[in-house]
């Protein structure tokens, strides 16, 4: 694929994310955007779970692993620490295991949830392996370091409103949300840089993964 191709997976991804969650909390009015977590959508007893588990996890996580490829491709024009492609590509990974196995928010020791937790966990832990990596990469090339600032803002503000739990325990639920909205620009940002990049680079594309 192009170096376009992969930029608009990277930009598709989060509409994908977005569409799948209006959708399915739109059809739950009982579901709070303050107070639930978004993988109650797709809990062990709720309606359609499969549904969000298969587009708002399982498929949202494949196309992140197929967009991290592409970046790195990308912005590695020189042999580089292959960190941040594996810890985007891992946070794909485990996201789309966080749908593999849906929550059991009722029984929060069985086997399901611990691996749902896993995956949610790992996914995050992973994009911050990533994004905190990507900027000495992206310093090696004139286009992409001034993506440095951005994406570093992007990631901090992932980190800052994760304690937002510890901060407004009434509402934790949006602190979530908003972490996610950081984790998705980051995504967006990158992908839409990759998409308008001038002309496709030879030698990134040729880097060994």
């Amino acid at each position: 694929m192009t170096y376009k191709s992969y930029g608009v997976i990277g930009i598709v991804t989060p509409i994908v994310f977005l569409t799948t969650y209006l959708i399915m909390s739109s059809i739950r009015p009982e579901y709070s955007m303050f107070t639930k977590a978004i993988s109650e959508l797709g809990s062990l007893d709720a309606s359609n779970k499969w549904l969000w588990n298969s587009f708002g996890y399982i498929l949202t996580g494949i196309l992140i692993a197929i967009y991290a490829i592409g970046l790195y491709k990308n912005i590695a024009v020189t042999k580089s620490s292959k960190l941040p492609l594996y810890g985007i590509l891992l946070s794909g990974v485990f996201m789309a295991i966080s749908g593999i196995f849906p929550g059991d928010f009722n029984n929060r020791q069985s086997t399901t949830m611990l691996l749902h937790t896993l995956g949610s966990f790992g996914s995050y832990i992973f994009f911050l392996i990533g994004a905190f990596t990507y900027p000495k990469v992206m310093s090696k090339t004139e286009y992409w370091k001034n993506a440095k600032t951005p994406t570093l803002i992007f990631t901090y503000l992932t980190i800052v409103f994760g304690a937002w739990v510890f901060i407004f325990p009434n509402m934790p639920a949006l602190g979530q949300r908003i972490t996610f909205l950081f984790y998705f620009l980051w995504i967006t940002y990158t992908a839409i840089r990759l998409y308008r990049q001038p002309k496709e680079n030879p030698v990134a594309n040729n880097v060994y993964i």
